[in-house]
């Protein structure tokens, strides 16, 4: 029984990281080696491990390899607002030097492996690997569109849009670093972690998320998550995928509820 059978090869340990760089620009052979032996760099952190700290200076740059992690910061009296999210591909304590402090903290969310980014960031302002430079400068203008779609979901779009848009940005993302298809994607957060990303209660988030469920728009299962229809939830949410070049409005409907 002989080649009736083929083993699913493991993926191996930069893979989400290749493909975010090759999604971004391309890479020569050369630069790609780069990234693929930066395997020997990597570093394990467990879930609450602060990575960054708000007002640090020195930092060194990081990709992602495993887990989630957040750009944050706490107020005194414990409520927190979180910025953004990493996933694996990313990077993160990337900036021009000398590094200024840091305007957030970053966090580790789940168990975390992370990997040193300084060769490639070297390589890239060196000129020896303009496609990684390139790539970089892309990732930090895509950022950037993260966060302002971020900012107009908390100041202008009510809790069912904010879910809606939120499902869908992490959908994206997920798929580009091969985590998920065009409708199931991993979801390890809690609901107090979405809270404290949308701007909303526990309870808020709790009932939006009971209501898109109910319309058959989504689906929760055991840390999954299914866009049921996501042509739907882009018209609800108005989404829009950050990229370099933004495409025409989603077809909106009147299904808004406050």
């Amino acid at each position: 029984m002989t080649g009736r059978f083929k083993p699913r090869l493991a993926p191996r340990p930069l893979d989400s990281v290749l493909r975010r760089l090759r999604s971004l620009s391309g890479l020569s052979e050369a630069e790609q080696d780069l990234v693929r032996n930066l395997s020997e760099r990597r570093e394990r952190h467990a879930a609450g491990d602060e990575l960054i700290a708000e007002g640090q200076t020195g930092r060194r740059a990081r990709f992602v390899v495993s887990g989630w992690a957040c750009n944050q910061r706490v107020l005194p009296d414990g409520r927190r607002q979180i910025f953004s999210f990493l996933v694996p591909g990313d990077v993160f304590g990337l900036c021009e030097r000398p590094a200024p402090p840091a305007l957030s903290s970053v966090v580790a969310l789940t168990a975390l492996e992370t990997v040193e980014a300084e060769p490639v960031v070297e390589a890239a302002q060196s000129g020896e690997a303009p496609g990684l430079a390139r790539a970089l400068a892309v990732a930090r203008l895509l950022d950037q569109g993260l966060l302002f779609d971020h900012m107009v979901r908390l100041g202008r779009q009510t809790a069912y849009e904010r879910v809606a848009h939120f499902l869908l940005e992490l959908q994206r993302r997920l798929e580009q670093a091969g985590l998920g298809d065009s409708q199931r994607f991993p979801l390890p957060l809690t609901q107090e972690i979405l809270a404290d990303a949308l701007g909303l209660s526990i309870v808020h988030v709790n009932r939006t998320l009971q209501q898109l469920r109910r319309e058959r728009l989504i689906e929760l299962r055991s840390g999954v998550a299914i866009l049921l229809q996501p042509e739907l939830l882009a018209g609800i949410a108005d989404y829009r995928p950050t990229s370099l070049g933004r495409v025409p409005p989603a077809a909106r409907t009147d299904r808004r509820p406050a």
